[in-house]
């Protein structure tokens, strides 16, 4: 079967489209036949070695870690699915024709394998962010670098907890950020005052998705370091502020949740492109380039 590996740390030149042997789901594992995987930043990433600090990689390594498709191997003690049922969900090399997943749920009949792909990551990041800030019901949220997949669930998600949000993006992605339920503004000079126009009585928290070197600024805008939380910014504990990352607490959990929220059109997932398996290298330049409205994913079947 084909599936996209890399041998070293590198650029996008690393990354090959080769074939390679059929994997097995151990236990509490299943495999799925990839309809879609979802693309996200710390693919690129770890491509780079940027984890290499707290992350070990064995040469050579598959890329992706979420994913949709069709179930066609379960592993030892699974009941919860079978041969052919349709799911979504955390695994391991996901850019490939078959993959294993390690956390998974249904996936409902109206959701497309490539929204259900992309919905992992930025589900379980957006969720966890949340909880960690310190927000409640009422309260106002700033979120930095709100138009991306993360950024489109952390509004929604904030949304549906009574939270108040305004959230940052470029000029013209505006429109975007109102779609989701948020009060957008742009990035850049002037941020205080214009989040200060926008929010007389105060900002409670504040979220960096983009990790563009904010935090100080939100800082100062929320007046507690201990309230402002980064995804991105691997120095923001350095600030006194919080940097959220994993391991993911009950996923599956989560999944059906969103499946829910999606299925009921309570949550939406904008896909901007989808690409082929032999175009990996392209959607990973894509991302990289910081300027993804919503989600990107790559179509396998």
């Amino acid at each position: 079967m084909k599936a996209v590996e890399f041998n070293e740390y590198g650029g996008p030149d690393v990354l090959r489209l080769v074939e390679v042997d059929m994997p097995r789901p151990g236990s509490g594992e299943i495999r799925i036949k990839v309809h879609a995987a979802g693309v996200n930043p710390s693919d690129w990433k770890r491509r780079e070695g940027q984890y290499r600090a707290f992350e070990e990689m064995d040469f050579p390594a598959g890329l992706g870690v979420e994913g949709s498709g069709i179930v066609t191997e379960v592993g030892p003690g699974v009941t919860d699915v079978a041969i052919g049922d349709a799911v979504f969900g955390f695994g391991n090399a996901m850019m490939a024709e078959q993959a294993i997943l390690t956390h998974w749920a249904r996936k409902p009949d109206v959701i497309p394998f490539e929204v259900a792909a992309g919905l992992p990551v930025i589900s379980d990041t957006a969720m966890r962010a949340l909880d960690q800030v310190g927000i409640q019901e009422k309260q106002t949220l700033l979120v930095s670098g709100a138009a991306g997949g993360v950024g489109t669930a952390v509004l929604q998600l904030a949304g549906l907890r009574g939270i108040t949000v305004i959230g940052t993006a470029s000029a013209g992605k505006q429109e975007y950020l109102a779609s989701l339920g948020a009060i957008p503004t742009t990035y850049g000079e002037g941020l205080a005052e214009r989040v200060r126009a926008l929010a007389p009585l105060g900002i409670d928290a504040a979220i960096d998705i983009a990790g563009s070197g904010i935090i100080p600024e939100l800082i100062t805008i929320v007046g507690d370091a201990s309230h402002v939380l980064s995804v991105a910014d691997f120095s923001a504990e350095e600030y006194g502020a919080k940097f959220s990352h994993g391991p993911p607490v009950d996923p599956a959990r989560l999944f059906t949740t969103m499946a829910q929220l999606c299925a009921t059109g309570a949550f939406t997932l904008h896909i901007e492109k989808t690409f082929s398996l032999d175009q990996v290298r392209q959607a990973q330049e894509t991302s990289q380039s910081g300027s993804v409205t919503g989600k990107l994913v790559v179509r396998v079947d």
